[in-house]
């Protein structure tokens, strides 16, 4: 019954016809190696240092701690992570998974299990044979292992503070975990293989551990995701953060996420009419999720339609200056698209108003591509056909994300910066400005248009 990226799938049967699924997570990996190359180059393209923006929260806690930072020499061009490595390094992968299975399957009549366990094996072989033209490799591997490991050992306690006082959650740890939850059907592959390998080469028993397992494993992002939020919300609480409910509801979002997860489970358990009746359930669960997080991507994540009245004001075309109206009586198409990416989506937008719409859409398209399981069985031949669609449709939809997200993180910083240069009470904020404008009195509205979109 697995449909969606978040559920679990089907892992009874005969071995290999069900091994055969046991593919699926490489190739989702390699796609997302691909995407982050995909990312870089834009980054690159918009002049966006996404290095310092992820660092820089780490940095700060170091200087903080009087841990003085390594050296900031350029790395050289062998251990440098660039766009054209990232994607060269998919495409090999790629070749080498599917000559891998072909190999193993083919010719020495193996199985799909033992082709991925093959191809993790020669990719492990890859990333220690030390290689110059793998360096970059892994350099790579050890800042996702570093982070791998931030993430399970406890920078503070939920309930109790540490003897060092409380420590935030920095950036790139959150940026990291928010990529693990798009993978978590991943993870409920996982979960499946080693289940399965335990077995191999008999077929899975229908046992309670069969769901279990790959359940877990599939809800390790979530619960990994949520304990921070609540980490960030005790630190907020001890530092009188006035903003500190926000983790609470980003953790209720994340929460969201599991139930799904556990319906889903739990028809495993039953016989097909018996499913049938918790359908209805399981896609109510799913729509409460999707439309929470794509509401949380756009107003959070991204610093977009902050002002809800000054959006519905543009939409109802309530002044001049929002429809970009001159004077005369003309309307003005550029000061229009202006006043519209500044109202609707934020006054700074690095990618520019074409590309952050591209993105808004997209999201929020990616975010119900699981109602394709209304009509899979005239789109994909198989179950698995679907299954890899969906999930690689959510590595593609987390590779646009990290767009927006990086975008507003350095935009966070930029202002807090020039907040604290100079003063809190000469700073003024360009969504203040523009929250303002639409309160100021008719008489003066042109003359507010001129200085806020000058």
């Amino acid at each position: 019954m697995s449909t969606t990226p978040e559920e679990v799938g089907p892992i009874f049967g005969e071995g290999e016809g069900h091994a055969q699924s046991m593919l699926r997570s490489p190739t989702v990996l390699i796609a997302c190696i691909g995407f982050w190359g995909m990312d870089i180059f834009f980054y690159r393209v918009f002049k966006l240092d996404y290095v310092s923006i992820l660092n820089l929260d780490l940095v700060k806690e170091r200087e903080a701690q009087g841990i003085k930072s390594s050296s900031s020499a350029a790395p050289s061009n062998q251990s440098r992570i660039t766009s054209i490595k990232c994607i060269g390094l998919s495409l090999f992968l790629l070749t080498l998974l599917h000559l891998t299975e072909y190999i193993n399957v083919n010719l020495y009549n193996g199985s799909s299990i033992e082709a991925t366990f093959l191809f993790y094996t020669l990719f492990i072989l890859l990333i220690i044979f030390p290689m110059k033209i793998t360096r970059w490799i892994r350099i790579a591997t050890k800042i996702v292992l570093e982070r791998t490991f931030a993430l399970v050992n406890p920078r503070c306690s939920c309930m109790v503070m540490p003897p060092n006082g409380p420590r935030p959650i920095p950036f790139i740890d959150v940026f990291y975990a928010d990529a693990m939850c798009s993978l978590s059907k991943i993870f409920s592959d996982w979960g499946m293989l080693l289940h399965m390998a335990a077995h191999y080469p008999d077929p899975s028993p229908k046992a309670i551990d069969s769901i279990l397992i790959p359940s877990i494993f599939a809800a390790l992002p979530y619960l990994i995701r949520a304990r921070q939020c609540l980490i960030m919300y005790t630190v907020g609480r001890l530092r009188q953060d006035p903003k500190r409910y926000q983790h609470i509801l980003n953790a209720i979002k994340y929460s969201s996420s599991l139930f799904p997860i556990c319906v889903s489970a739990y028809q495993q358990t039953l016989s097909a009419d018996g499913a049938k009746l918790w359908e209805r359930t399981l896609i109510v669960l799913m729509i409460i999720n999707a439309s929470y997080s794509l509401t949380w991507d756009i107003v959070m994540d991204w610093g977009m339609f902050q002002n809800p009245m000054a959006v519905a004001q543009h939409a109802c075309g309530g002044s001049s200056i929002i429809t970009g109206e001159s004077p005369s009586g003309s309307a003005s198409p550029s000061r229009a698209s202006k006043s519209f990416s500044h109202v609707c989506l934020r006054p700074k937008l690095r990618f520019g108003f074409a590309a952050s719409t591209g993105i808004v859409l997209s999201d929020t398209i990616l975010r119900f591509c699981w109602l394709l399981r209304f009509v899979k069985s005239s789109l994909f031949p198989t179950e698995d056909y679907f299954i890899l669609t969906l999930q690689i449709l959510e590595a593609f939809r987390r590779g646009i994300w990290n767009l927006l997200r990086v975008e507003w993180e350095n935009i966070k910083h930029m202002r807090a910066k020039q907040q604290q240069e100079q003063g809190d009470d000469d700073y003024v904020d360009e969504d203040d400005e523009i929250a303002a404008f639409f309160q100021t009195p008719p008489s003066s509205v042109e003359l507010s248009s001129r200085q806020s979109f000058a």
